[in-house]
């Protein structure tokens, strides 16, 4: 019987085989191209403490899709950031070649004449633009002296407002996580039903905070309305000037000198000499100058170890006394109440690593990251280096910033335990840094487009239908005709 049924597949294949030509007559082709050549761009983050340049690509075939443009390699500048050369602006340009001699190699040569090249810097050149906006134009006029000799397609060097850093930086997010617009696998573009997620970031010298809402900001200045892929988004977006990481650490250096003459932050066991001239000439810590002060004077100052005064200390850098609207995050700055999802990245996502990751303490609710920041500002200088050996540089900083990050969010922003669930740190999303630089480009670039692309690739609606119904009935009558010969060839041996 084991032969008569083999003898069977013959005819069984070739009906298979028939089968699949007819499923290629229904399905609708075209003509296949080799893979599209890449395209790139250049985005240098001049940020207040440090230089970063990000190199972008994307399918050339492909500008106005969504989820395209990746990350291709990334370089980090030695030394400060461009404000830092106040006082040698060639500096500050000279600063950027070993990273843009990267470039040339990480960019194909003959795609160099194509590739769009951008500088942006945020607020530690608002800060210099502020105090000094004569070194602020010398030192952009020398960046881009440099920029401009090197083969790429220059397109300027500017300051960003912190309303467009903010506002970058949610595009970026949503972008790269797909919130925006999505291509379907039945070849239909298709707006995710997850809606978009806040935005926060922690620089050097300010914090951002951005996401979507549904009615209008009372404060005009904090709304930005944007229309991407055919959909319209009104996004409150807010950035806090002298509320990144390093110049809030400076205000408490000055607050500390001037209320306790040790600083309740820093681990016990831990002193330095604090030179005057660098604590008080930032604009940041303007309002705590004495009245005259030696600037080249050193002054040496402890660490206690003590998260009470530490508390305290970080507490005095927000106010509540007043708010002009029907509600504020701090300062009388208007804020809705946060709702959805939002990625927090940048410093914040550094200061929070450290806690969960260095010293391996929980960080999922509110009340474990306030007992958190307790615990590491609660660390001797003996303890913080036995624990975390290698981090010495900034390691007498973290108890200040964690304090700051629980503050800022929690009476801040007004994040509360249910809330506070929905925030997720990270740095990367699909590989790619999250950050402002990426929607910048984006932007400037077209890359975006205000109404919603056309079907561009992939197989017809209806011809996945007729395959799938042909193919569901081709293996029914395969079965069926198996059957019937398995049964026709058991009736001669029942004889």
């Amino acid at each position: 019987m084991a032969g008569k049924v083999l003898s069977l597949l013959p005819p069984l294949l070739l009906a298979a085989a028939g089968l699949a030509g007819l499923l290629l007559l229904c399905v609708s082709t075209r003509d296949v191209r080799e893979p599209p050549a890449l395209k790139y761009g250049i985005v240098l983050d001049a940020g207040s403490s440090h230089t970063s340049m990000f190199v972008y690509k994307w399918p050339a075939d492909k500008e106005n899709d969504t989820g395209i443009v990746g990350q291709h390699s990334s370089c980090d500048v030695p030394g400060g950031g461009i404000s830092s050369y106040a006082d040698n602006p060639p500096g500050a340009g000279q600063s950027l070649v070993e990273c843009l001699e990267q470039a040339l190699r990480d960019v194909p040569k003959e795609r160099h004449a194509g590739t769009p090249l951008y500088l942006g810097a945020t607020a530690g050149m608002r800060l210099l633009n502020l105090t000094n906006p004569e070194a602020s134009a010398s030192v952009l006029a020398a960046v881009t002296h440099t920029l401009t000799q090197y083969p790429f397609d220059f397109r300027g060097a500017r300051i960003l407002s912190g309303q467009d850093e903010g506002v970058f930086g949610w595009v970026t997010a949503n972008y790269l996580l797909e919130n925006f617009i999505k291509y379907g696998w039945v070849g239909r573009w298709f707006r995710p039903r997850r809606g978009t997620l806040g935005a926060m970031d922690l620089g050097g010298a300010s914090t951002q905070i951005t996401f979507e809402t549904t009615g209008p900001a009372e404060d005009s200045a904090n709304e930005v309305q944007l229309r991407l892929y055919g959909q319209s988004y009104r996004v409150y977006t807010h950035s806090f000037l002298c509320y990144g990481r390093d110049q809030v650490l400076w205000r408490l250096l000055a607050s500390a000198l001037q209320t306790h003459g040790f600083h309740p932050c820093w681990p016990r066991g831990f002193s330095t000499q604090v030179l005057l001239g660098d604590v008080y000439q930032s604009p940041c810590t303007e309002a705590q100058r004495p009245g005259a002060f030696n600037s080249s004077t050193r002054v040496s100052l402890s660490g206690s170890s003590d998260p009470h005064l530490c508390r305290d200390l970080v507490s005095g850098l927000f106010s509540f006394s007043s708010c002009p609207f029907s509600r504020c995050s701090f300062n009388g700055v208007f804020q809705p109440p946060v709702a959805g999802n939002f990625i927090a990245f940048s410093a914040f996502f550094y200061t929070v690593d450290f806690l969960r990751t260095s010293m391996g303490l929980p960080v999922a609710t509110l009340q474990q990251l306030e007992a958190a920041s307790v615990n590491v500002c609660n660390q001797t200088w003996a303890q913080l280096q036995a624990r975390v050996p290698g981090q010495r540089a900034h390691l007498a900083d973290y108890c200040a910033g964690a304090m700051f990050v629980q503050q800022l969010l929690s009476r801040g922003y007004g994040f509360n335990e249910r809330t506070f669930g929905s925030v997720t740190f990270q740095k990367q999303a699909a590989d790619t840094a999250v950050g402002w630089a990426l929607g910048y480009m984006l932007n400037l670039t077209n890359l975006i487009p205000a109404d919603p692309p056309g079907l561009r690739k992939g197989t017809d609606f209806s011809s996945w239908v007729v395959l799938l119904l042909i193919f569901a009935s081709a293996l029914l009558a395969s079965l069926v005709l198996l059957l019937r010969q398995v049964h026709s060839a058991k009736l001669p041996s029942t004889i």
